[in-house]
């Protein structure tokens, strides 16, 4: 067992960054990481090659997606599949989201 004590605190980005992103937990079919954006700040992410849930543990944002768009804030349980553009945008009050890659983030080769 291991005990995530950080996972879900607001960790604000540093000098220049828009959002920032701290891995928790790496295991070869798992990866565990908290994602910060403050107000004001941007998501720039790319789609990644694994599945993912995302976990709103606070704040509150849209996430745009292909597939639609949706409010989320504290308990937003969203799943987003591998290749699947998003970005969460119109962030209302500084977010942090739990983000859960399966397999484990960047473990899956790009095509």
């Amino acid at each position: 067992m291991r005990v995530l004590t950080n996972a879900g605190r607001f960790t604000p980005p540093g000098q220049g960054e828009g959002r920032r992103y701290t891995e928790e937990l790496r295991v070869p079919d798992l990866s565990v990481g908290t994602y910060c954006v403050p107000v004001g700040g941007k998501d720039t992410q790319l789609p990644h090659t694994e599945d993912e849930v995302y976990v709103v543990a606070s704040g509150r944002a849209k996430l745009t997606a292909a597939s639609g768009t949706v409010d989320v804030g504290p308990g937003s349980v969203v799943f987003v599949p591998a290749g699947e553009e998003h970005r969460f945008t119109d962030i209302a009050e500084d977010l942090t989201v739990l983000v859960f890659f399966g397999p484990a983030e960047y473990t899956r080769r790009q095509t």
